[in-house]
């Protein structure tokens, strides 16, 4: 049987090289039917993990005592990555990884690990996201499928995108944001092409896939926009600027976090068994658990009044120490409460609508933390409508630009500085300039 498609596939090439639209169309037709399977089983995971993540926010809200398992709960995940996961603590960096080098494998229990521990962590109070999770799992059901069709290490590649874009839009329902969000997170300043179309059809059939299977996402309106003026766009400049540093700030203290966690606490169990400990005096320290879970409360807030100015500040340092202390979820939806609630406050001074500015922060910081602005300009227009793109655009790469060579993921590779005056190596990474501070 494989000899069988081996000599199609070389017949086909024959074609492709005196017509170039055969090699074309048996490219889309197999990458229809490809991207669609991992939109298919992404999707659905997705679906599930949606659900599940409701059902433990809501258990949460109603039964605050929850909060008091947070520590063990965070040591059995903990353990269970220990003892039986492998490579799956590295997360998405490790499906960046392959990606790029390809010497490894994703496997297949980093889907269940992932869900159980953060289901675990939204269950008991843990501030974190979704987009880490779905990420995950649409990587680790790519490299099955790719293990079961065979296919070859370039192939690979390509289906480990669509993983990462079927996972992302499904999650977040922004198909289009998914496409090139898993074609822009791999290489700063650069965008893979060749999977463009296979990244479109699994995020596309992930997103309808998971609505099937009756999801609904929460919408957000940014309200009127404002008519144009040169006051308008340099308050939103500044803005973004500010969006920017928001982005370097969460990126850095997590990083500086992860690394002091790991020195105090050899015993990756004990980790989070303190860290969980932490979190609930924080709760106390504050007074408040409203920088629990997702922190869906306080976007819906952003966007309906402005909040007191520290708000993104508290749940920048919730979900630092809660990714910190190695439990497992997300960063995405956090960095949107980070993003939303400082546009929010920013409004007030800057006298400026709130749902407006909150869009902008919205999309901008995450632009900042995970250098995607071109991804994340899609989602403020999928999300919020083309009326205001041209400032989601401005709050975009601005902030892409002012979050320096920081970022979320430390496997992501720097093709070309954002700035002349610094050089930066040869397939050189993140974490590769984090390991030289």
């Amino acid at each position: 049987m494989k000899s069988y498609f081996q000599g199609h596939a070389v017949r086909i090439r024959g074609y492709a090289e005196r017509w170039i639209h055969v090699g074309i169309l048996a490219s889309v037709l197999k990458w229809i039917v490809i991207g669609g399977l991992v939109g298919i089983f992404t999707g659905s995971a997705s679906a599930l993990f949606l659900t599940s993540l409701n059902w433990a926010t809501d258990t949460r809200t109603n039964h605050s005592w929850l909060l008091w398992l947070l520590p063990v709960g965070g040591a059995v995940v903990s353990y269970l990555y220990f003892k039986f996961g492998k490579d799956s603590s590295k997360g998405n960096n490790l499906i960046l990884e392959q990606i790029h080098e390809g010497n490894g494998t994703i496997p297949f229990r980093m889907a269940p690990l992932v869900l159980f521990g953060t289901i675990v962590t939204h269950l008991f109070g843990g501030s974190a996201g979704r987009e880490g999770t779905a990420v995950q799992m649409g990587g680790s059901l790519s490299e099955w499928i790719c293990n079961v069709l065979k296919l070859n290490p370039l192939d690979r590649k390509i289906i480990l995108m669509c993983g990462i874009s079927s996972g992302f839009g499904s999650v977040f329902g922004t198909p289009l944001a998914g496409t090139v969000f898993g074609l822009e997170v791999l290489v700063i300043g650069l965008v893979r092409y060749e999977a463009l179309i296979p990244c479109f059809i699994a995020s596309l059939v992930g997103d309808k896939v998971t609505t099937a299977w009756g999801i609904h996402h929460l919408h957000y309106y940014m309200g009127a926009i404002p008519d144009f003026s040169t006051l308008l766009l340099f308050k939103v400049v500044v803005a973004s600027v500010l969006f920017g540093l928001a982005g370097l700030l969460f990126s850095e203290l997590t990083h500086r976090l992860k690394t002091l966690f790991t020195k105090v606490f050899k015993n990756p169990v004990m980790k989070s068994f303190c860290g969980g400990f932490m979190i609930i005096g924080m709760v106390y320290l504050f007074g408040t658990s409203n920088y629990l879970g997702l922190g869906i409360p306080l976007i819906q807030q952003s966007f309906s009044e402005s909040v007191p100015p520290f708000t993104f500040l508290l749940k920048t340092i919730f979900t630092s120490v809660t990714l910190g202390a190695g439990f497992q979820g997300g960063e995405v939806t956090p960095l949107f409460v980070i993003g939303s609630t400082l546009g929010s406050s920013l409004a007030h001074y800057l006298h400026l609508s709130a749902p407006f500015l909150a869009a902008i922060g919205f999309i901008s910081v995450f632009s900042g933390a995970t250098n995607t602005p071109i991804a994340c300009f899609i989602m403020g227009i999928e999300l919020f409508g083309a009326e205001g793109a041209m400032y989601m655009f401005i709050g975009c790469i601005i902030s892409f630009l002012f979050s320096g060579h920081t970022g979320i993921y430390v496997a992501q590779r720097i093709g070309i500085s954002k700035s002349r005056s610094v050089i930066i190596g040869e397939n050189a990474t993140l974490g590769s300039l984090y390991n030289k501070k």
